[in-house]
């Protein structure tokens, strides 16, 4: 019966992703719901992505938490953590015993630390060969993945890829370029609406972001235009 039961919900995560995917899809929309069904599906505390630029550095670009802590335990500042090695393998990374990595990645040891987080697994995001991100699963608990859980991991790091790439061909290194600036950049107009909306309201970055995103979806926007709307004070959320 839990067979059965996990199996309807992948069934169902993977229609919604569908549903989403049709029409004028908000990329950046579709990656969070991608993160929360991640969690959802293989029993982790927190799932980030991660996508690099144009010039080879990865930058968060959707989180299951919006606080800082996490971003932190995901950033690229030392050059080593294990979402980076995935996207310079492009091979999947799984960390068991995060606590037990001793000196190979100490800054990212103590910030995943910070949070309770005891093992991570990437998934590396990737079209014909080239590696443009990873996606990373947080648990607050030891232990492997099943391989079950790493097929299910790598379908969705796939499908995020096609959310961001899709849209037009990507048959020219240029135009794949073009694509993930694009995302990137749409990003950081959210961090800013959204430090924006956390510091006038007085609340937390999670908060923030809800209001934001619950606002896009309800007046049928993405989050880059709600977000470009609140930087320019023609929108309260």
């Amino acid at each position: 019966m839990e067979i059965e039961t996990r199996s309807i919900r992948v069934s169902a995560a993977f229609v919604k992703i569908a549903d989403t995917l049709v029409g004028d899809y908000d990329v950046l929309e579709l990656l969070h719901t991608l993160v929360e069904e991640s969690v959802e599906l293989l029993d982790a505390a927190a799932a980030g992505l991660m996508l690099a630029g144009p010039d080879g550095v990865l930058q968060v670009l959707a989180s299951t938490s919006e606080e800082s802590q996490l971003v932190e335990a995901l950033q690229q500042e030392s050059g080593a953590r294990p979402c980076v090695d995935c996207y310079v393998t492009g091979v999947p990374v799984t960390v068991r015993d995060i606590a037990g990595t001793e000196d190979r990645w100490p800054d990212f040891r103590r910030a995943a630390a910070t949070q309770g987080f005891r093992s991570v697994h990437a998934f590396p995001m990737r079209l014909q060969g080239r590696t443009i991100g990873a996606m990373n699963l947080f648990r607050t608990e030891t232990g492997e993945l099943s391989d079950e859980d790493v097929a299910i991991g790598q379908a969705l790091a796939d499908v995020s890829t096609i959310s961001i790439l899709q849209k037009k061909t990507a048959s020219e290194s240029a135009v794949v370029n073009q694509q993930l600036q694009d995302a990137l950049n749409s990003r950081i107009v959210i961090e800013q609406a959204k430090g924006m909306i956390a510091h006038i309201d007085d609340i937390g970055t999670n908060e923030a972001f809800r209001r934001l995103r619950n606002h896009a979806r309800s007046n049928n926007k993405n989050l880059r235009e709600t977000a470009q709307a609140v930087l320019n004070r023609s929108l309260t959320v």
